[in-house]
C-alpha cells in the first residue's frame, strides 16, 4: 500500500485509511492536510479501488461539495445585512425541511426515469428538498476577493434524496432491500457499524456495484442542481449576473487512471485536483475561503490529484457546543411565521389539529423540530465569538459554537501543507455567511 499523507498525520485517521485499503487491496490512499476520523473512511481521504466502489465512502451525503461564482457586482455597493435577511426568508436551512419555493429543474425528470428503479420513488423527496441547504457545516456565504468584487459561495450536497440513495444501498450490502418502506414491513433494520468499522464495499462485476454507480451519479447531478437552484436565488436576491463558476463535488467516486492504472477514486471530504482544475475551498465563518486550482508536481500525482476540501476540524461538535438536550417541538410552516409549538399527539406529517395551532396562520401545517437545551458548557464562548464576527464586519444568520473558527484548523496553514500540488487564484473574504441553527438536529453532520 502508499499512502500519501500532507501535515501532521492524525493516527486514527490513518488507521481507518488503512482500514479501507486493505478492505478493497487497493495501491493507493492519501490523507490531506484537514483530515479527520470520520465514519469508516477518515473526512479528507481518499482510496483508489480497482475492483470496488464504496458506499460507507462516498458516505451518505453523496455528492456534497461547493459551488463559487464571482459576480458582477462590486462588494462594497452590496447592503450585505438586506442580503443576508432575504437568504434566510427565501431559502430552507435544515434537516429534511422542504424548500420554501419549489423549483422546476431538469434533474427531477432524470429522477422521475433513473435507471435504478427504487430511486423513482424518492421522486417527491428530491422535489421538495431541491435548493434546501441543510445543517451542520453547509452554508450560504457572500465573499470579497482581493479587488472587492463580490462572490457567492455554497455548501452542500444531495440532501435526503442521496442519503436516502446511500443508506438504501448500505442496506443492500447487508443482504436487505433497498427501500426503506418494505424493510420497516419486514422488520429489518441496517445498524450502522462503529465510526472504525471495514469500508462497505461493492464488487464492480456485481449487479449491486453497477447499480450503486448509477445510483451515485444521479444523486450527484442533484446535488450540483441543488446548489444551481441556491446560487441562482441568491444571484436574483442580489440582481446580479454570474461572470465566472467554480463548481465540484468533494464526496464522491470517480473512475481514473492513475499510475497507468485504472481505478475508482474514492474521495470523501476531500476536493478534485488535477492541473488547471478549480476548486472552492471553504474556511471556517470568520476566516478567508480561497479558489485554487491544481498544479502538476511529484506531490500531486501522489496524491492521486486530490486537495482539501476545508480548513479540518480540530474539536468535536460536542466540545465546542457541550452536552445539549432535545426536546420536539413543532414549528409553523408558513414562510414568515417563527412561531415553534408543544403540541402533545400532533403527526408532523398530518397539519394541524381541527381547533389550529398558530394564532396567526390557523391553517398552516406543522413540522416537527428540535429544541436543544443545554446541559453542560461546551470549550466555545458562543456569545464572545458572535459578537467578534460582528466587530469583524461580518453578517451572521444561524450557526452554532460547533461551527465556531476555534473548532477549525487555520486554513492557509492546510494549504502550505500542501505545497506546489496547487495554486491559490484568489482570496475571499467573509462577508455574510448563512447557515442552520444550532437547534436544527441533523445526524449525519460531517
Amino acid at each position: 500500500m502508499k499512502i500519501k499523507t500532507f501535515g501532521e498525520v492524525d493516527e486514527r485517521s490513518r488507521a481507518q485509511l488503512e482500514t479501507c485499503m486493505k478492505a478493497g487491496d487497493a495501491a493507493f490512499g492519501v490523507l490531506c492536510a484537514d483530515h479527520h476520523p470520520g465514519y469508516s473512511q477518515p473526512i479528507g481521504g481518499a482510496v483508489a479501488y480497482e475492483g470496488f466502489v464504496s458506499p460507507s465512502g462516498v458516505g451518505y451525503d453523496i455528492g456534497c461539495g461547493n459551488k463559487a461564482v464571482r459576480t458582477n457586482l462590486t462588494a462594497t455597493d452590496v447592503d450585505v445585512a438586506g442580503v443576508m435577511g432575504e437568504i434566510e426568508r427565501r431559502i430552507s436551512f435544515g434537516m429534511g425541511v422542504p424548500a420554501r419555493e419549489r423549483t422546476d429543474h431538469a434533474v427531477l425528470d432524470r429522477i422521475r426515469e433513473a435507471a435504478f428503479e427504487p430511486q423513482r420513488k424518492l421522486l417527491d423527496l428530491a422535489a421538495n428538498q431541491l435548493g434546501t441547504v441543510g445543517s451542520g457545516n453547509h452554508y450560504v456565504n457572500l465573499f470579497a476577493d482581493e479587488d472587492d468584487t463580490l462572490w457567492i459561495g455554497v455548501h452542500f450536497g444531495s440532501r435526503g434524496f442521496g442519503h436516502k440513495t446511500a443508506s438504501g444501498f448500505l442496506a443492500v450490502a447487508h443482504g436487505m432491500p433497498f427501500d426503506e418502506g418494505e424493510r420497516k414491513r419486514r422488520g429489518l433494520r441496517v445498524v450502522d457499524g462503529e465510526m472504525d468499522s471495514p469500508p462497505v464495499l461493492l464488487g464492480l462485476d456485481t449487479e449491486a456495484g453497477q447499480a450503486y454507480i448509477e445510483a451515485m451519479n444521479l444523486a450527484g447531478e442533484y446535488a450540483y442542481a441543488g446548489r444551481d437552484v441556491v446560487v441562482g436565488k441568491v444571484l436574483e436576491i442580489l440582481g446580479a449576473e454570474a461572470v465566472h463558476e467554480v463548481h465540484n463535488h468533494h464526496n464522491f467516486a470517480w473512475l481514473e487512471e492513475h499510475f497507468g492504472r485504472k481505478v475508482w477514486v474514492v474521495r470523501k471530504g476531500c476536493t478534485p485536483a488535477r492541473p488547471g482544475q478549480e476548486g472552492f475551498v471553504g474556511a471556517s465563518m470568520g476566516e478567508q475561503s480561497v479558489i485554487l486550482e491544481g498544479a502538476q508536481a511529484p506531490e500531486a500525482e501522489d496524491a492521486l490529484y486530490s486537495t482539501v476540501h476545508g480548513a479540518g476540524r480540530v474539536m468535536s461538535r460536542t466540545q465546542a457546543a457541550g452536552k445539549v438536550k432535545r426536546r420536539k417541538r413543532y414549528a409553523c410552516n408558513d414562510r414568515d411565521c417563527n412561531r415553534v409549538f408543544e403540541i402533545e399527539g400532533v403527526s408532523a406529517h398530518r397539519g394541524v389539529p381541527e381547533s389550529g395551532v398558530c394564532p396567526d396562520h390557523p391553517d398552516a401545517r406543522v413540522r416537527k423540530v428540535w429544541i436543544e437545551e443545554q446541559v453542560r458548557p461546551g470549550k466555545v464562548d458562543w456569545p464572545a465569538v458572535k459578537e467578534r464576527l460582528h466587530e469583524q464586519g461580518i453578517v451572521l444568520v444561524g450557526g452554532g459554537a460547533d461551527e465556531a473558527p476555534e473548532v477549525y484548523k487555520r486554513l492557509p496553514e492546510v494549504l502550505a501543507a500542501h505545497g506546489d500540488s496547487i495554486r491559490v487564484k484568489h482570496t475571499l473574504t467573509p462577508l455574510g455567511v448563512a447557515m442552520a441553527g444550532r437547534d436544527v438536529f441533523d445526524p449525519y453532520k460531517d
